[in-house]
């Protein structure tokens, strides 16, 4: 029965699969199709493999790395998307798959989904920490602009630095601010200026577009190029409603062009005011500090005693104690030649003792005069002696009577046992004349 169905065929698996595999590519070239990707994985190869399910069905997807270079957002499990993709069956498993050639989130746009992709993934690692935030120069005497050399952005900041403050130099590092490479171009300016490092701030800026024109503006390699930046960078793109990822990333974020140049440079009246204010201030203390001091030399005059007073005091204390002084000496002196006269008086009454004092004292002289002469004659002698035996037994008195001193070298120890000493030793030999160098050939001990 199933043979006469089949016009008296029989199918083999593979014949059948093909047929099947025919039908349904030829049926179905290209569709589009709606789901929530699910099981998504990249393998090494580049690939992307994913199934496509709804309520009811579940098929298998495959979108191959050259397609994938289309796409303005990142595939991800959970997400919606809509796609138009190729059917095709796999004979080995005979299990049908959509080979995707193009595909969109549902609902959101692809540069939005990108947008908030990539926001949240920056977001994760850091880049928008206020932490990060560097401190916007007061007062800024260069400044890059990076933006387009003819658009009206870098108008807009020139005429908005020459009212604000025209002393501040303005160099243009002219970029592409849309179309393929405008993101690449951005961040080299960025590092150019870094690299030369003589700016204060950097302002990028650009006018008011959609979110395709701003797309350079809200990718990842602008984001890291304003993050790794060592000067301050202050973002004016688009209009006030506009934000960009280089919004969140940079220093800080101006809605406009102009609104950059404004938060970057101050203005040159509120300046002039600051300064006028400050020198009001300034001289008002001063005059403050002034008068105080004034005040306080006034009091410290009307309490110093004048050097001539003081002067003239000393000079009255000091005559008034030379006059006690000298009448302290006066008195003095009378009193000694009162003792003294008392003195000679009774010097003057006994006389004959003194006299009889005088003879005794010469006499007593005259004896220990020659007590002393024999005590040192008799000290010489002795020393004398002590000379004569210390030369009999001094070594050069030994040497004199043919007798010699041997020291061994380079110890330099005297010699006094020939046992102790070895053949080949060097010695030095003292004589009563000079002395000898030699060296021992044998020892001979009794």
């Amino acid at each position: 029965m199933a043979a006469e169905k089949n016009n008296g065929n029989i199918y083999t698996v593979s014949n059948l699969t093909r047929e099947i595999k025919s039908l349904l590519e030829n049926k179905f070239p290209f569709v589009w199709i709606i789901g929530e990707i699910s099981n998504y994985a990249v393998p090494v190869s580049g690939h992307s493999y994913f199934s496509l399910k709804d309520a009811k069905a579940v098929v298998n997807c495959v979108m191959f790395k050259n397609q994938k270079t289309s796409l303005k957002f990142n595939p991800e499990n959970g997400l919606k998307v809509i796609g138009l993709a190729r059917l095709s069956l796999y004979e080995p498993r005979g299990a049908y798959q959509l080979i995707f050639e193009h595909m969109e989130p549902e609902g959101a746009g692809s540069l939005q989904l990108a947008f908030e992709q990539l926001k949240k993934k920056l977001f994760q690692e850091g880049l928008f920490d206020a932490a990060h935030k560097k401190e916007i120069p007061f007062l800024p005497l260069k400044i890059n602009l990076i933006t387009s050399g003819t658009g009206a952005a870098v108008r807009d900041i020139i005429k908005v630095a020459n009212r604000r403050l025209p002393l501040c130099r303005l160099e243009l590092l002219p970029v592409k601010v849309q179309g393929e490479g405008a993101d690449r171009e951005i961040a080299h300016a960025l590092e150019l200026a870094n690299r030369s490092g003589k700016s204060d701030l950097i302002i990028l800026a650009r006018g008011g577009g959609s979110m395709e024109d701003l797309a350079a503006f809200n990718s990842e390699v602008v984001a890291r190029a304003i993050f790794e930046s060592n000067i301050p960078v202050i973002t004016g793109v688009g209009h006030e409603t506009d934000f960009t990822i280089a919004d969140f990333v940079a220093d800080l974020r101006a809605p406009t062009p102009s609104a950059a140049a404004e938060s970057a440079l101050p203005d040159k009246k509120n300046l002039i005011q600051i300064l006028e204010r400050l020198e009001m201030s300034m001289v008002s203390s001063m005059n403050q500090r002034l008068g105080f001091l004034t005040n306080r030399i006034h009091d410290l005059e009307s309490r110093l005693k004048s050097p001539r007073r003081t002067m003239d005091d000393y000079r009255f204390r000091l005559e008034e104690l030379e006059s006690r002084m000298m009448n302290s000496l006066e008195n003095q002196l009378f009193h000694k030649k009162e003792k003294l006269s008392w003195a000679c008086r009774n010097l003057n009454g006994s006389q004959p003792q003194v006299e009889a004092g005088t003879r005794q004292l010469k006499e007593l002289s005259k004896r220990m005069g020659l007590e002393m002469k024999g005590c040192l004659d008799r000290s010489r002698t002795r020393l004398d002696q002590l000379e004569m035996h210390l030369s009999a037994l001094s070594p050069e008195s030994v040497l004199d009577r043919g007798y010699s001193i041997v020291q061994t070298l380079p110890e330099k120890t005297i010699a006094m046992d020939a046992g102790k000493i070895q053949p080949g030793t060097s010695v030095e030999v003292f004589l009563s004349k000079g002395r000898l160098m030699a060296r021992v050939e044998d020892s001979i001990c009794e």
